[in-house]
C-alpha cells in the first residue's frame, strides 16, 4: 500500500468518527470565549472605560497581536489531544490489528497519520484563528481601536499559528504512539499542559535565570514561534529573552520528531494485542 492510499485510509478512520468535530466545536467555543473576554478587558482598559485602576498595562499597539494569539496560547491542547487520540483510539478499540494486517509496513502507517495530522492541524488552526480573531477584532473595532488586520506582521503571526497547530498535532501523534493507554495519555497531556508547564512558567517569573531553561518547554516554544502569548505577557518570560520565532519552531519540530521516533521504536513495533 502506498503512502497516498494509507493516508486516505487514515483520513477515513478519523473523519468518519465524531471525535474530530466534537473537539473542533470545543476548540471554537473555548478559544472564542477567552478571546472575547480578554478583548473586552484590554479594549476597555486601553480606552479608560475600566477607570484605569487595575487595568492591564498593555500598550494599545500591542493589543491586537496579543488577542489573536489566544488561539495558540490557550487552545494548543486541542490539536495535541486530537493527535493523541488518532493513535490511542486504535489501541483502545483494537482497530490497529486490522490496519497492520492490511498495511504490514508499520512505519508507513505512522507516516500516513502524520500526513492526516497535517490536514487536521491546518483545519483546527483555521478554526482557532477565526475563533480568536473574530471576537477580538469586533471588540477592538467597537472601541475604536486598530485591528491591525491590514498589517503584514499580523498575517505572518496568523500563519505561524497554523504551523504551531500542525506541530502540536504531530506531537500528539508521537505521545499516542509512545503511550498506548488512552486514559493515561490524555491525563498526562492535560496535567502537563494545564498545570505543570503553566505553573513552572509562572514560577520562572520569580526565579532569575529559570526562564532561560523553561523557554525550551513545548508551550513556551510554541509561544515563541507565534511571537505573542498572554501567558508570556503575564509572566514577563521570567525576565529572560524569549526564543526567536524560528528557534521556537525548531524546538517544537524536535519535540515532535523525538516523540514520533521514540514511539515507533519503543511501542509501535510491539505486538498490538
Amino acid at each position: 500500500m502506498s503512502l497516498i492510499a494509507a493516508s486516505r485510509s487514515e483520513s477515513t478512520k478519523l473523519f468518519t468518527t465524531s471525535i474530530w468535530w466534537v473537539l473542533a466545536i470545543a476548540l471554537v467555543g473555548y478559544i472564542g470565549f477567552n478571546a472575547a473576554a480578554l478583548a473586552f478587558v484590554f479594549s476597555a482598559a486601553s480606552t479608560g472605560s475600566l477607570g484605569g485602576e487595575g487595568a492591564p498595562a498593555v500598550p494599545p499597539e500591542g493589543i491586537p497581536a496579543l488577542l489573536y494569539s489566544t488561539a495558540t496560547a490557550v487552545g494548543y491542547v486541542f490539536p495535541l489531544l486530537i493527535g493523541t487520540l488518532m493513535v490511542t483510539s486504535e489501541f483502545r478499540h483494537k482497530t490497529l490489528t486490522s490496519t497492520f494486517l492490511a498495511t504490514p509496513r508499520r512505519g508507513l502507517v505512522l507516516g500516513a497519520k502524520l500526513v492526516v495530522g497535517l490536514v487536521v492541524g491546518l483545519l483546527f488552526g483555521v478554526l482557532g484563528v477565526i475563533a480568536a480573531v473574530g471576537p477580538s477584532a469586533a471588540f477592538l473595532a467597537g472601541y475604536g481601536l486598530d485591528t491591525d488586520l491590514t498589517s503584514g506582521d499580523t498575517w505572518a503571526l496568523l500563519g505561524r499559528m497554523l504551523i504551531a497547530f500542525v506541530l502540536w498535532v504531530w506531537i500528539g501523534i508521537g505521545v499516542g504512539a509512545l503511550i498506548r493507554n488512552q486514559v493515561g495519555a490524555i491525563v498526562g497531556v492535560l496535567v502537563f499542559t494545564l498545570f505543570l508547564e503553566p505553573i513552572a512558567r509562572l514560577a520562572a517569573s520569580f526565579v532569575e535565570g529559570l526562564g532561560d531553561v523553561l523557554g525550551f518547554l513545548p508551550g513556551a516554544a510554541s509561544d515563541a514561534l507565534v511571537g505573542e502569548s498572554i501567558l508570556t505577557a503575564a509572566t514577563g518570560a521570567g525576565g529572560s529573552e524569549p526564543l526567536a520565532w524560528w528557534a521556537g519552531g525548531l524546538v517544537l519540530v524536535a519535540y515532535a520528531a523525538v516523540l514520533v521516533v521514540l514511539g515507533h521504536v519503543v511501542s509501535w513495533r510491539r505486538d498490538v494485542t
